[in-house]
């Protein structure tokens, strides 16, 4: 008969144990919390669905999922272009003083969230901020007191998150950069291809799984917006809830209003948006891939 060999198991247990306790009850405590109504800490209600029928008409969820949108956009749409840009620069040989340069724009993502926002906050501020100020000597007719932070919320948290993160996808897209074949990108200077054929032709499609896991992971964090918009806007979603973010409006919900279970109904459906940007974005380059 064969023993059974219980010593990787006993390794296993106490990962097993903290998994199961933190992670998978948690998981499922969560579910059947989006199903009831709770007032307060210790009093709770069974309403089944009704917390996700009432999120399909709720206007501010949708301005949550709207704002959040928004930023993920200006994520993908500025902040990695910009990233691959540092990238595509500091790849070059030719360029002196690469690895000043590389720690000098990855610095900003060693510091915290908060931090970030601590600091930007003073510098779109109306009256005394150093954006005004600073836009107002170069440009006499700017006014000294522009509302970033008041009608244009997002457009001040997309230049705050792209001072942080910028340098970490640019480091990203430079392990990606060095391994395209110097074979294939000297051929095609042989057969007098540009720098826009090459970039488009040769680099691109050798980066492209990069490219779609530093997507995925912008697009993951840029749903998970809380802190800096939260912090730069003095505990507030804004005027207008023009700040407001889909985890921004689970805290409200679940630890101001303590309706812990319409909470949980939105952070599943977060969870829901998540999975399936990602399984989305799977497919797309998977049929890449094949062709």
């Amino acid at each position: 008969m064969k023993r059974l060999n219980y010593a990787p198991w006993l390794f296993l247990f106490p990962f097993l144990f903290l998994f199961l306790l933190f992670t998978v009850w948690p998981l499922i405590n969560s579910m059947f919390l989006s199903m009831q109504q709770t007032y307060g800490p210790s009093r709770t209600e069974w309403v089944g669905l009704h917390n996700f029928k009432f999120l399909l008409t709720d206007p501010l969820f949708w301005k949550a999922t709207a704002n959040t949108v928004k930023f993920a956009a200006g994520s993908l749409f500025i902040q990695l272009p910009v990233a691959l840009g540092l990238a595509l620069l500091l790849n070059r040989p030719a360029l002196k003083g690469r690895a000043y340069f590389r720690l000098i724009f990855f610095a900003p993502s060693l510091v915290g969230m908060p931090f970030v926002a601590m600091l930007f906050a003073p510098i779109f501020a109306r009256h005394t901020g150093l954006l005004n100020k600073t836009l107002n000597y170069f440009i006499s007719d700017w006014p000294i007191d522009f509302p970033w932070t008041q009608n244009y919320v997002m457009s001040a948290l997309i230049i705050a998150a792209l001072w942080m993160s910028a340098g970490f996808n640019m480091v990203y897209f430079l392990a990606a950069l060095q391994n395209v074949s110097r074979d294939l990108i000297e051929a095609a200077e042989i057969d007098g291809a540009g720098a826009w054929h090459k970039f488009w032709h040769i680099t691109l499609p050798e980066i492209l799984p990069i490219a779609g896991f530093v997507t995925l992971l912008s697009v993951i964090g840029s749903f998970q917006l809380f802190e800096l918009s939260y912090i730069m806007l003095n505990d507030s979603a804004g005027p207008d809830n023009r700040g407001l973010t889909i985890v921004m409006y689970l805290y409200q919900t679940g630890f101001e209003a303590g309706d812990l279970g319409y909470a949980s109904s939105i952070g599943w459906v977060l969870a829901i948006m998540l999975i399936t940007i990602a399984l989305i974005q799977r497919r797309i380059l998977k049929r890449h891939e094949e062709h």
